[in-house]
């Protein structure tokens, strides 16, 4: 797919040299987005989780055994392999802001999608919602359930760029000047550490636009060419090396 420039880049910087693993920017996901348990939570060929948290070690005995956790969310591409497949143009990517967009009710489940992403981002609902009792006086009044038999997937909690956008135009700010603070992720909110920061990264006001530009800053699978938007900053080569999924010639040149 070719690439499309837009004036606002939200992007997500997150720093696996904090993360902790803890889990709470996959509850918040969860919560945020009405995605009901799992029926059978250990089926992990049918888990439902648009925030993933991983471990990630350097392969070494004790005592230089080192572990980091990497958070993958939705990468919202730039060029993204899941959009140009889909037949019935449920996913797209034309938004101001540069979110890769998933129309649940245009979804026929034929799973291209999920089959095209490197990131394994993308999740089959193979049953409909059903949440505990009395939970559903919790849920999120901004997000709907989604069906049985459809493709689900981070947005960047696009309901809140939404609601974002509403308030500028009553306060009359133009949507690139908004203030960082006005449209942040249910999972950047969550985090207990400050490991995931979120914004445009073309606006120099934005805390991830210095982010990005970082020598420490990286991509998954940024060879591929899909131009995620979501970045990952550590210090240990080791990590960034992991993330980047080199093969063994291709780490023999780089430090040759």
């Amino acid at each position: 797919m070719e690439k499309q420039e837009f004036k606002i880049k939200w992007g997500m910087v997150i720093d696996l040299d904090k993360c902790t693993g803890c889990g709470a920017c996959m509850v918040s996901c969860q919560v945020e987005n009405n995605i009901a348990p799992q029926q059978d939570a250990s089926n992990k060929l049918r888990t439902l989780t648009w925030m993933n948290v991983f471990e990630m070690n350097n392969g070494q005995a004790f005592p230089d055994h080192e572990i980091a956790y990497l958070p993958r969310p939705c990468m919202q591409c730039g060029s993204p392999a899941c959009v140009p497949v889909c037949p019935v143009v449920a996913t797209d990517k034309n938004e101001e802001g540069g979110i890769v967009s998933q129309i649940y009710p245009r979804c026929i489940g034929c799973r291209y999608c999920m089959g095209a992403c490197p990131y394994h981002a993308r999740y089959f609902n193979w049953d409909d919602p059903v949440f505990p009792a009395g939970m559903e006086k919790t849920l999120s009044p901004n997000t709907s359930a989604r069906p049985r038999g459809v493709v689900e997937k981070c947005s960047f909690c696009h309901t809140r760029w939404g609601r974002a956008k509403e308030r500028a135009r009553k306060e009359g700010v133009d949507t690139m000047d908004m203030p960082q603070e006005w449209y942040q992720t249910a999972c950047t909110t969550a985090c207990p550490g400050g490991v995931i920061q979120f914004g445009d990264v073309n606006n120099p006001k934005h805390s991830v636009y210095e982010l990005v530009r970082s020598k420490y800053a990286f991509r998954l699978l940024e060879r591929l060419g899909l131009d995620p938007q979501v970045w990952y900053v550590s210090k240990r080569e080791w990590v960034r090396m992991l993330g980047d999924n080199y093969l063994e010639s291709e780490k023999a040149k780089k430090h040759a």
